[in-house]
């Protein structure tokens, strides 16, 4: 939830920075979310292709990429999920 929050922070301050300098965002709010929502899918479609390719079904290749977890992030509540990402982040340091 911490990430959450620090974003909408990180967010509020850029469009306070914007407001003084009387400059308007460089994309509308949906288009920018769309080109987001595109890079996330994109980086998945080569691991997810691979697997499809070696002959696995959509859903098991999915979860042997992580793409749902890599796509949707750790949502809040999900106590288990923020466990495997945060053991992850410790052990690539």
């Amino acid at each position: 939830m911490k990430m959450y929050v620090l974003s909408l922070g990180a967010g509020l301050l850029i469009g306070v920075i914007y407001s003084l300098l009387q400059v308007r965002s460089p994309a509308p709010p949906l288009v920018a979310l769309a080109g987001l929502l595109g890079i996330l899918l994109g980086e998945q479609i080569i691991p997810v292709g691979k697997q499809l390719m070696a002959g696995t079904a959509l859903k098991a290749a999915c979860e042997q990429t992580q793409a749902t977890q890599h796509v949707l992030g750790p949502l809040p509540g999900n106590q288990a999920c923020q466990a495997t990402v945060a053991a992850r982040d410790t052990s690539s340091n």
